[in-house]
C-alpha cells in the first residue's frame, strides 16, 4: 500500500502502458522519479511538505521492481525506453514547465529524459543518483549479468524478505542513515514477490541498464540550459562525491549543495531539508 500522505491514486494509460500515480496539491507541478526496487513511498515525507507549500505533488510508480501495475509484454523497459515513458507521461497529464525531482536509478533515467525529451522540463532536482559510468555503481554493478541467470529474480524476491538480506550493502543497507521502516520496505518488495510479469519487467529493464546511456546523455546535457539543482549527500556510501562534481561542470546552469547527515535517499533521512530545497528551487 502506498502512503495516505502522497495522496489520491490513480493511474493513466501511455502509449507504453499504463502507469499508477498518486497527486495531492494544487499550483505548478512536481514530478517524483524513484530508483530501482522502489515506488512513490519513497517520497512520503517530502510530498507533503513542498505540497502544502504551494505546489501540485505528482509521485509515480515507475516500472523499475516495486510498481503494482505491470507493463505489455512488448513495451520497451530499456532505460531509454523508460526515460521515454516519463516523457509520455508528462505529456498525457500536459504538464509543462515541470519541476522533475529525481533519486538513484531515476536519476540515470531523467539524465536520459533531458537529453532525449527536454520539452516539457522547467529545471530538474538531482539528489544521488547514477551518472556518467557509475550506472549500476557498486556494489550494483553486477546486477545486470545475474539477472540473465534463470530465476535470479525470482530468487531474490524471496531473499528480500529475510531482515538480514535486507541490511546488506547490496539491498537497502546502505540507502538510509537510520534504516526504512519495515512496512515500506514491504510496499517496495510485495509486487515482484506475488506477481511474475512485474518480476519479468524488474528483469528486463535491469538487464538493459548500461553505463552507454548516461554517457551518451551527460554529451547531450553540455547543451541543457535550464536550471538543475545537485543535491549531493555528505555521507553517501554508494555515489560518490564526483559524480555531482562531473555533473556540476557538465551542465550549463546548476547549482551544488550537499545535505549533511544523510546517505543515498535524502528524502528518507533529511527529508524536510529536501523539501526546502525543492520549494525554493521551483519557485
Amino acid at each position: 500500500m502506498l502512503d495516505a500522505a502522497l495522496g489520491a491514486g490513480t493511474t493513466v494509460a501511455l502509449p507504453s502502458g499504463r502507469v499508477s500515480y498518486t497527486e495531492r496539491g494544487a499550483g505548478p507541478a512536481v514530478v517524483f522519479v524513484h530508483g530501482l526496487l522502489v515506488n512513490a513511498n519513497l517520497w512520503r515525507k517530502v510530498v507533503p511538505l513542498v505540497a502544502d507549500a504551494g505546489f501540485r505533488c505528482i509521485a509515480p510508480d515507475w516500472p523499475l521492481g516495486a510498481h503494482r501495475v505491470p507493463m505489455p509484454a512488448g513495451a520497451d523497459l530499456t532505460p531509454a525506453g523508460v526515460a521515454r515513458l516519463i516523457a509520455e507521461f508528462l505529456d498525457a497529464l500536459d504538464l509543462t514547465d515541470v519541476t522533475v525531482v529525481a533519486n538513484d536509478t531515476g536519476g540515470a533515467l531523467t539524465q536520459i529524459l533531458m537529453a532525449n525529451h527536454p520539452q516539457r522540463l522547467g529545471r530538474v532536482v538531482l539528489t544521488p543518483c547514477d551518472a556518467f559510468e557509475d550506472f549500476f555503481p557498486k556494489p550494483f554493478a553486477s546486477l545486470p549479468r545475474l539477472v540473465r541467470l534463470p530465476g535470479v529474480v525470482w530468487l531474490g524476491s524471496r531473499l528480500l524478505r529475510l531482515p538480514v538480506v535486507r541490511r546488506q550493502p547490496s539491498a537497502f543497507g546502505w540507502l538510509a542513515k537510520r534504516g526504512i521502516p519495515a512496512e515500506v520496505i514491504d510496499s517496495y518488495l510485495r509486487p515482484s514477490y506475488h506477481s511474475r510479469r512485474i518480476r519479468s519487467d524488474t528483469r528486463r529493464f535491469i538487464a538493459g541498464v548500461h553505463h552507454r546511456y548516461t554517457l551518451a546523455a551527460a554529451e547531450a546535457l553540455r547543451a541543457f540550459g535550464k536550471p538543475v539543482l545537485l543535491v549531493r549527500a555528505e555521507d553517501d556510501r554508494i555515489f560518490s562525491a564526483r559524480l555531482f562534481e562531473r555533473l556540476a561542470a557538465t551542465l550549463p546552469d546548476a547549482r551544488l549543495v550537499t545535505v549533511t547527515d544523510s546517505y543515498t535517499f535524502v528524502s528518507e533521512d533529511q527529508p524536510s531539508e529536501l523539501a526546502r530545497l525543492i520549494v525554493e528551487f521551483a519557485a
